[in-house]
């Protein structure tokens, strides 16, 4: 694997970084991750616009301009031989002797790394269970401070569910890395933008596939009754896409497997893939 280090493309086992980086002592930096098909990076410029707009809240100028950035993640695309790829890309405040304030004059570290995606057929339908959202209050900046997310996916994966879901105040909030979807009679309803959800890209791209489509579908907030009820439940990401929950919290999702609105909106989503192949 070849991967982009401060301006250096070189094998990611001789990728350093210095143990002061602020990105290792205080998870002071943000992140995106980027599929590419056909080795053609996927709404870029909406990832690199999230990107901006993480940066600007962590109050950390951003090191490269957009025809930098694309021209660093196409070439690790490139590097790695095209095809399918996710891209992760990671910016820190970079390395300053360890102080809660904001080191002066100090370059910021900027790392991008790929691994392969393979196509996988429809999900025959995941598991989730609820948990209360004990994440910090700015959840749409995606930080690498990832901390409270990986222990609530854990409670997850320790029985053999793939997601939590996350209620926060009787509302539901998004998974632990996924944004969520209900759909009821019909019609899919995900939470509106916040400063406890993260805008992901999936979620945005359904939404605009779905109206161009003239299937219903809204934003508005979830009651935590109305997720149990729910006659279908998706968690959507970039790396994973459209997952069906069939159980939540062990108890049956709608018919226990996955639905007609699910079926449609992840046939158009493939076909939407499709077109980067070509």
């Amino acid at each position: 694997m070849i991967v982009y280090l401060n301006g250096d493309y070189l094998p990611l086992e001789e990728a350093r970084v210095s143990v002061l980086d602020r990105g290792f002592i205080f998870g002071d930096g943000v992140y995106e991750v980027i599929p590419a098909y056909n080795g053609h990076l996927f709404r870029q410029e909406a990832h690199l616009q999230r990107l901006e707009n993480s940066l600007k809240n962590i109050k950390l100028e951003n090191p490269l301009s957009r025809e930098q950035w694309i021209e660093a993640l196409e070439s690790v695309v490139a590097h790695n031989n095209g095809g399918d790829q996710s891209i992760y890309l990671q910016v820190t405040r970079g390395s300053a002797k360890r102080n809660h304030n904001f080191p002066e004059q100090v370059v910021p570290t900027v790392f991008i790394m790929s691994d392969p995606i393979e196509q996988q057929p429809p999900s025959s339908g995941v598991k989730a269970i609820t948990c209360a959202d004990t994440r910090w209050q700015r959840c749409d900046i995606k930080s690498i401070a990832l901390l409270a997310n990986i222990l609530l996916r854990r409670q997850a994966v320790e029985v053999g569910a793939a997601e939590t879901i996350l209620i926060r105040d009787g509302y539901v909030m998004e998974g632990a890395a996924s944004n969520v979807f209900v759909v009821v009679d019909g019609v899919a309803i995900t939470p509106p933008k916040s400063q406890f959800i993260l805008s992901g890209i999936t979620r945005d791209l359904i939404l605009e596939a779905m109206r161009t489509a003239q299937l219903s579908c809204r934003e508005a907030n979830i009651p935590e009754a109305q997720l149990r009820a729910a006659d279908e439940i998706w968690v959507t990401s970039s790396t994973r896409e459209i997952l069906p929950v069939i159980t939540l919290d062990d108890k049956p999702v709608g018919l226990e497997e996955p639905g007609a609105v699910w079926a449609k909106v992840w046939q158009i989503y493939q076909d939407y893939k499709q077109k980067l192949r070509v």
